[in-house]
């Protein structure tokens, strides 16, 4: 039996349930999906010619994501922020969207009231705290979920709360386009990707314990393209903050104009240091030619790689599937390396040492 198909293991280095998180990424998104549209939104914010979403770590991801997998499609442009300061297109035609998953991420909540002096129409996601206060109050419409589907309550393994949110908030003012089916279609999806990574299918069966064990041991770079690109940043989100594992992510092609020539320095770049690919059809041609060129590159410089070919049919159900697939991925690594997935030390650290400085 393989170290990852030991219950012992998860019994060990897992008493929050960040495995039942993971597992429950579909009840995240169907809850959130279905509670959205009991949300009154002024009809005034159909009137927007900007979104900013001010976010910080796993409470920006949603945007990301929504910002690479509807980038085509998304009628009105998406800007993701993330500090204490408003920008100047912050105006009284702007949606700003407020994304704090525990309601109290210090940045993001500091804004709030420059953007509202701003006149911008503004909109909270959260599970309560200050930005539930908030929105409670009458300050701001919004939506405070009860997080019943994220037993870890870790903001980066219940992204399935924010990412159905901001959908659906974007769906009801017309920027993009979805509905209950495309939903229904993705959650049938996950079913099947659960059963696919899910910590009861065997490693020698599962992809995402097998890529975990590839992936111990190294520094890692992901690298997508197009849709994807919100994916390798949350995928390097989850190795820093879920597996304690240094992460970077960077796009093809841009990645292919300066990088590569970094690989070649230090020489302990082939002992440290690892890729994987997340590759898909629905990639541009052009970008597809590049992933096989990039690969041959990294192997002529003695780099390891991984890579892992999506397989859903489009790009919504695409981005689901990596989204499941790196959750597993570095909960697994977490164990490999004897961790508590859930702990976050050294943030716990930054924010204790910051309430002594305020406090001084």
């Amino acid at each position: 039996m393989h170290t990852l198909d030991t219950p012992a293991l998860v019994k060990k280095f897992d008493p929050q349930n960040a495995l039942g998180s993971v597992d429950l990424l579909g009840a995240q998104i169907e809850q959130a999906w279905r509670e959205m549209k009991g949300v009154s939104i002024p009809a005034s914010y159909r009137s927007i010619d900007t979104v900013v979403v001010n976010g910080m770590g796993g409470s920006a991801l949603a945007a990301h994501m929504i910002q690479s997998i509807f980038y085509e499609e998304l009628k009105k442009p998406l800007v993701i922020i993330n500090d204490y300061r408003v920008p100047g297109i912050v105006n009284r035609n702007t949606l700003y969207v407020i994304s704090s998953y525990s309601g109290s991420t210090e940045e993001t909540v500091s804004t709030f009231t420059a953007a509202q002096k701003r006149g911008a129409k503004l909109f909270g996601i959260s599970s309560g705290a200050d930005v539930g206060k908030l929105v409670h109050s009458g300050k701001m419409p919004g939506y405070i979920f009860n997080p019943t589907a994220n037993p870890s309550q870790s903001p980066r393994i219940g992204l399935g709360y924010s990412l159905a949110a901001h959908l659906a908030l974007l769906k009801r003012l017309g920027i993009l386009t979805l509905s209950d089916s495309d939903v229904r279609l993705v959650y049938q999806h996950l079913v099947l990707f659960r059963k696919k990574f899910g910590f009861d299918t065997p490693f020698q069966k599962n992809s995402a314990k097998q890529l975990a064990q590839q992936l111990h041991g190294k520094a890692v770079a992901v690298v997508a393209s197009q849709h994807l690109v919100g994916n390798a940043h949350v995928f390097a989100n989850q190795l820093n903050e879920t597996s304690k594992t240094f992460a970077v992510h960077h796009p093809i092609p841009e990645l292919n104009h300066h990088l590569l020539e970094g690989l070649r320095l230090p020489v302990e770049n082939r002992i440290a240091l690892g890729f994987i690919f997340l590759e898909s059809r629905l990639y541009h041609p052009k970008n597809q030619q590049r992933y096989a060129i990039t690969q041959k590159i990294v192997t002529n410089n003695k780099v390891a790689w991984e890579r892992y070919r999506l397989t859903a049919p489009d790009k919504l159900t695409q981005a689901l599937e990596a989204l499941a697939l790196s959750s597993y991925v570095t909960f697994y690594l977490a164990l490999l390396n004897k961790l508590n997935p859930n702990l976050i030390p050294y943030v716990d650290f930054l924010k204790a040492q910051l309430k002594k400085t305020r406090s001084v």
